[in-house]
C-alpha cells in the first residue's frame, strides 16, 4: 500500500459504509466467474466433452443427409467423368484379340461400358474379374493406352471332347469342364455321350490313343451307368468294354483286329465285358453266310436267330450274374 499523506486528505468526507449501495448481483457475472474457476481447473476435460459433442453433431448430420451426400457424390463423378471424355481421355477404340470360341459381345458385355467413360475412371480390375468368369476364358489381360484406347487379349481354355447330354452338344476342356456349345466346327474331336461322360473322357481318350487300329473309325464314346465305356463305331458296332482292365481288352481287340478284322465283320456287338471272354452278336449278313456255309457244305444250318435287340450275349449275362 502507498502511504497517502495529510495532504490528501484535505478534502475528505466522511461516509457511513452503511449507506454505500449494495453491489450488483448480476447473473452473467456469477457465470463468467464460475466458468473461469472451471476452466482453470477442468480445462482438459471441458475440451475432450466439447471434441465429443463436435464429432457426435457431426455424425447425426451426416447420418440424415445421407443420401443427399450419396446424391452429390454420384453427380460429381459423373460430371468428372464427362470432364475426362471431353478432355479427350474418352474412350474412342477396343481392340480385342486372342477370341475364337468366345463371342466379342460377351467381352464387351464384360467390359460394362459407358458412353462417357474415360481410361482414366474405366476399372480395369473389376472388367479382368468379369471377362474370367466366362467359360471359355483361361485367362486375360487389360490395358489402358492414353488417351483413349483399351487392349484386350484373352486365352481360352482348349477343348478335348464334344460331349453330348440330352439334345445338346457341348466342348469340354482337359478337366472336363464345359468350354462353349458345339456349333459343328470341331468335328475332329471325339464324341462322348451320357450323364458323367465329360469327367472320365480324357483318360479314355488317351487310352485309345495307343490303339490306333481300333479307334480308327470311332463315331463316339458312350458312357454307361457312370461306370464303363461302349465304343460306337460309323458303321452300327457296338463294342462294350469291361469296367476295369480296360487297356488289356482293347489290347485283345486290337489282336483280333490285326488278324481277323473283326471290326470290319458283319457284327453288331462285340462284348469283351468279362476278362478271357469274347462274345459276338452278329449281323443278319453274316448269319445268312454261316446259314448258306452249312447247306453248301450238306451240314445241318446252325441254328442261328436273327438280330433281337434284347439279346444278351454270354459275357453280358455272366457280367449280370458277377453283380448280383
Amino acid at each position: 500500500m502507498q502511504q497517502v499523506g495529510a495532504k490528501g486528505f484535505a478534502d475528505a468526507e466522511l461516509v457511513d459504509p452503511r449507506h454505500l449501495p449494495a453491489p450488483l448481483n448480476r447473473l452473467s457475472r456469477r457465470a463468467r466467474v464460475n466458468f473461469g474457476y472451471a476452466w482453470v481447473l477442468h480445462r482438459r476435460a471441458i475440451l475432450r466433452l466439447a471434441a465429443a459433442g463436435v464429432l457426435m453433431a457431426g455424425a447425426v448430420g451426416l447420418y440424415q443427409g445421407r443420401e443427399m451426400i450419396g446424391e452429390g457424390v454420384a453427380a460429381l463423378a459423373e460430371v468428372a467423368q464427362g470432364g475426362f471424355a471431353r478432355a479427350g481421355f474418352g474412350l474412342t477404340s477396343i481392340n480385342i484379340s486372342g477370341q475364337v470360341l468366345t463371342s466379342e459381345a460377351a467381352i464387351l458385355r464384360a467390359l460394362a461400358l459407358d458412353p462417357a467413360m474415360s481410361t482414366l475412371n474405366f476399372d480395369a480390375d473389376g472388367a479382368l474379374a468379369r471377362i474370367k468368369a466366362i467359360p471359355s476364358i483361361k485367362s486375360a489381360t487389360i490395358r489402358k493406352i492414353y488417351p483413349g484406347e483399351l487392349v484386350v487379349t484373352v486365352e481360352e481354355k482348349v477343348p478335348m471332347a464334344r460331349w453330348r447330354i440330352g439334345e445338346t452338344t457341348y466342348l469340354v476342356d482337359e478337366n472336363g469342364g464345359p468350354v462353349a456349345r458345339d456349333d459343328g466346327s470341331f468335328r475332329e474331336l471325339p464324341l462322348v455321350v451320357g450323364p458323367g461322360a465329360a469327367d472320365h473322357a480324357i483318360a479314355m481318350i488317351r487310352t485309345l490313343e495307343r490303339y490306333p487300329s481300333v479307334s480308327a473309325d470311332l463315331a463316339a464314346l458312350s458312357r454307361i451307368g457312370n461306370r464303363r465305356w461302349d465304343l460306337i463305331f460309323y458303321s452300327g458296332l457296338r463294342v462294350q468294354l469291361p469296367e476295369s482292365g480296360v487297356a488289356q481288352a482293347l489290347s485283345h481287340l486290337a489282336a483280333y483286329q490285326a488278324e481277323h478284322q473283326l471290326l470290319d465283320r458283319d457284327v453288331e456287338v462285340i462284348d469283351l465285358r468279362v476278362p478271357g471272354m469274347v462274345s459276338l452278336k452278329l449281323g443278319e449278313l453274316a448269319i445268312k453266310a454261316r446259314e448258306d456255309a452249312a447247306k453248301a457244305a450238306g451240314r445241318k444250318a446252325p441254328t442261328l436267330s436273327r438280330p433281337d435287340p434284347d439279346y444278351q450275349t454270354p459275357a453280358a449275362r455272366a457280367a449280370e450274374a458277377n453283380t448280383l
